[in-house]
Parts: structure tokens; sequence; C-alpha cells
């Protein structure tokens, strides 16, 4: 067995940030995606000590062998088709986010030291959390429900995890954020964030300490234990509407992003699955906050530099078009209708009927 760290999705927005964190702590690191150009551009920029195996996680075959050819000593599994594209592709969805998580699992506990396994998952487990009625916040023993195919298919992947011969740990992440500036749109991306109730209680974190999460979750001692990842709780603990309104305005966005709608106050099942959490047993362990909410939005500033100047000059235009995009233009009613919004405009959201839950010692129903 090598020492290397085997990282799947390793060119989305935490696998790059994985990946750096990992090469500047002189970790040796393979790098696995899908073999597609914009990957292909990616990872010439990579360091040269960082090895790329183009691979599909969803052909049991190719995992195998990509396994047996690594002898990775740990695994990052990161990649995963999130909302709202896994609502389109509800398919390849379950193919990518549960069976290629069974097939790396199988591939590690063939391999004659098997490595340690390290699960990204998300608060999507817990399911709608209304902040007019939910008093606490999260912890890794708070029950999961899941409202969606993604939180579903999260508890799945978490449960074959637990099942697992392997030392394991995962990591359920909360609302990651990046101060790096992209001109980038996806407009699917747009007009999911503009379903979310925008009263609905988010957790952020910078997407460096989730890096710095992750490769300390590789190493530590900590066994068999599922760690909340969000940043600090004294600047990072918003609502929707916040973060996307100052977030846009470091970008040089003047006015902020334009105001969501409210989510209904008397309907539990009406939010979306973020939350607020409890994190001082992660930070306890895995020391991974290092940028506070200010600290991210001052790098997001700088990192736009000059552009925010004819970004500013742009902002009614950026804001006309952001509400042309809104999920909820000529949507009737006055509050968020979250799920009813999804399916509408990208397909049915909820869990198959064989997706379980599970509860917070890890038993499915």
């Amino acid at each position: 067995m090598s020492d290397a760290v085997l990282v799947t999705g390793a060119f989305g927005l935490v696998g790059s940030a994985v990946v750096k964190a990992l090469t500047a702590a002189g970790r040796t690191v393979v790098a696995t995606d899908l073999d597609v150009p914009a990957n292909r551009k990616a990872a010439a920029a990579l360091p040269a000590s960082v090895q790329v195996r183009w691979a599909d996680l969803t052909d049991a075959a190719a995992v195998d062998a990509l396994v047996a050819a690594v002898t990775p000593a740990s695994i990052i599994h990161l990649a995963a088709i999130i909302p709202p594209f896994c609502y389109m592709r509800r398919g390849l969805a379950r193919k990518v986010n549960v069976e290629a998580t069974a097939a790396l699992l199988r591939a590690a506990e063939a391999q004659p030291t098997p490595p340690r396994f390290v699960q990204a998952s998300s608060v999507a487990v817990y399911g709608a959390r209304n902040p007019h009625h939910v008093t606490d916040v999260l912890t890794p023993d708070t029950p999961t429900n899941p409202s969606d195919i993604y939180g579903a298919h999260k508890v799945e992947a978490e449960a074959l995890v637990r099942d697992s011969a392997l030392d394991w740990l995962i990591l359920r992440l909360g609302g990651v954020m990046s101060s790096e500036f992209s001109l980038g749109i996806d407009v699917d991306l747009i007009s999911f964030e503009s379903v979310l109730p925008a009263d609905g209680r988010l957790q952020t974190v910078d997407v460096r300490d989730v890096a710095a999460a992750f490769v300390t979750a590789t190493t530590v001692e900590a066994n068999h234990e599922v760690f909340l990842i969000g940043g600090d709780p004294e600047t990072h603990r918003h609502t929707q509407s916040a973060v996307g309104s100052q977030a846009a305005t470091a970008m040089g966005i003047r006015g902020g992003l334009p105001l969501g709608r409210p989510g209904k106050p008397d309907d539990d099942a009406a939010w979306f699955a973020t939350d607020w959490m409890d994190v001082s047993r992660s930070q306890e362990v895995l020391g991974f906050q290092h940028h506070t909410w200010p600290q991210l939005l001052a790098d997001t500033r700088s990192n736009a530099g000059w552009k925010r100047f004819p970004i500013g000059l742009a902002a009614p235009l950026i804001r006309a078009f952001l509400r042309s995009k809104s999920a909820y233009k000529d949507y009737p009613g006055h509050y968020a209708d979250v799920w009813n919004a999804i399916d509408k405009k990208w397909g049915d959201h909820r869990a198959d009927s064989g997706e379980a839950q599970e509860g917070p010692d890890g038993s499915r129903a």
C-alpha cells in the first residue's frame, strides 16, 4: 500500500480545494474525476506532483481497477450529483451518489491493507427545518429525515459506509462558500438559489476550511464518527438571503441580490434542508476553522479586484437578469413554495420509495 490519498470528484468546488490543501501539506495525491474538457483544463493547472487518473465511478470494473492501481492509504469520496441537477437526472444521480459509493467501498475492502474512507455527506440528510418551530441546532445525533432525493441518497451512502469493514469518518457539510472570483454563471444554480426561503437558517463554511477538515480526517485518531462541517458559530450563522446578498455585494453588485420569498411559518415541510449546527466536536477533533465570514468576504473583494468597478456599473442589469431567472417569476403567492417550485422547474424531488431513512444510531427504517 502507498501513502497516497485518492480524491474522487477532484475537480469540483470542494475537490479542487482538497487537492490543493493535500498538495500543500506534502501528501501524495491521486485526483480522479470524469474525463471531460473542463476537467482536462483544470488538471493541466495542477502541480506536477498530483497524479490524475480519469475514471467513471458508475463503472464498477473501472473503480476496482482504479483502487487496485492506486492502493491508497485513504480515500476522500466527494463525487456527487447535487441539487438541482439530481432532480433532472434521477437515475444517474443514484448511480453516482449511492452505487458508486458502494463500488468504492467494495474495492477498498478488497485491498490487502484497506484504506481509511472519508465520506462527504450533507446537512440535506436532516430534511426541511422550519426556523419558526425549530429551537435547537443540528448535531450528529439529530435524526435524519430527508426531504428530497439528494438527502435520501446521502443517508443511503452513509449507511453503506457505516456497514463497511473500513476505518471511516463521515463529514456532513453546511453551506460551502468560496472567495474565488468567477464570471461564470450557471442559470440553474441561480434559479435554484431563488427557490430557497429567504429567512431559512444557513451555516456557511469557507471551502478552504472544508478542505482542511478533509485533510485532517485522513490521519486523525477518531474513527467511526460523524462530524458536522460549518464555520464558526459567531460569524457563519446567517439567513439564506443575507448570505447571497453579502457575497454579491463583496463581488461589486451594489444592493446585493433581489430579495427572495420568506418561508411559510406554519408549514414545517415547506422549508429547505439547511440550518445552524453545533460544530464544537468537529472543531475539537479536526481543527479546521481558519476563516471567519468577514474574512471570506474581504478575500472575495480582494479576488474580484478591479472587476468590482465594472460589475458595480452593471449592477442594475445584473439584478434585473437575476430577477428574470427567479423560479418564482410569475409564480402565485407570497411565500416560498420550495418543493413544488423545484418539481415544476427541474423534476420530481421526492426520494424513491426504496430509499430508506435512517435513525441517529445508523439504523434504517
